[in-house]
């Protein structure tokens, strides 16, 4: 798990808690941060504006160091939301990282904003995206079609699951967790 501060805390906590929960082994790290350090996460909710409200959520305490992961050594990869994606997707490192997944064809998860490293990584061409749909437009203008689903709703393309938001997690997590046991 690439994350960051400000990434969306739902987007965060609750597929790290629920992959441990089925039994895989998580990393969670961030660019610039160790292990036993913490990153802010916000909450993001739909309260009826034009967009979403956004509101600080919880410290997310990381248990791996950036620098040390070797991505050949991950069955997969999970890529959450939030505006932690809008800086993530400036670091070189992140985006090899990512790279490196597709490349080798192992299981990538990314929700809602997660698109914009997706789209950095210039890994999206030829594939259907979902992503919470203000981040349509990049998926677009890299050669990807935006699957404009239910935001309850996820879906897989070859190694690749997306969706919109965290009110997809059941459906995201149980295409995710599929991939893993290929």
């Amino acid at each position: 798990m690439i994350t960051g501060d400000f990434v969306e805390d739902y987007e965060n906590m609750v597929p790290f808690q629920a992959l441990l929960a089925m039994g895989h082994d998580v990393d969670a790290v961030c660019p610039d941060k160790k292990s036993g350090e913490q990153i802010a996460t916000c909450i993001h909710d739909f309260e009826g504006q034009q967009t979403y409200s956004e509101k600080r959520g919880h410290n997310f305490t990381l248990n791996a160091t950036f620098d040390d992961i070797d991505p050949v050594s991950y069955h997969g990869l999970y890529l959450p939301g939030g505006r932690a994606p809008e800086y993530l997707r400036l670091n070189t490192n992140v985006l090899d990282m990512i790279r490196h997944f597709f490349e080798a064809d192992k299981p990538v998860a990314a929700i809602c904003h997660a698109a914009q490293l997706l789209t950095a990584a210039e890994v999206v061409g030829g594939r259907k995206v979902s992503a919470y749909p203000a981040c349509s437009p990049e998926v677009k203008a890299c050669g990807g079609q935006y699957a404009d689903i239910g935001m309850d709703e996820a879906i897989t393309e070859g190694n690749l699951v997306t969706a919109p938001a965290w009110p997809a997690h059941p459906a995201m997590l149980k295409q995710f967790h599929a991939l893993l046991q290929d």
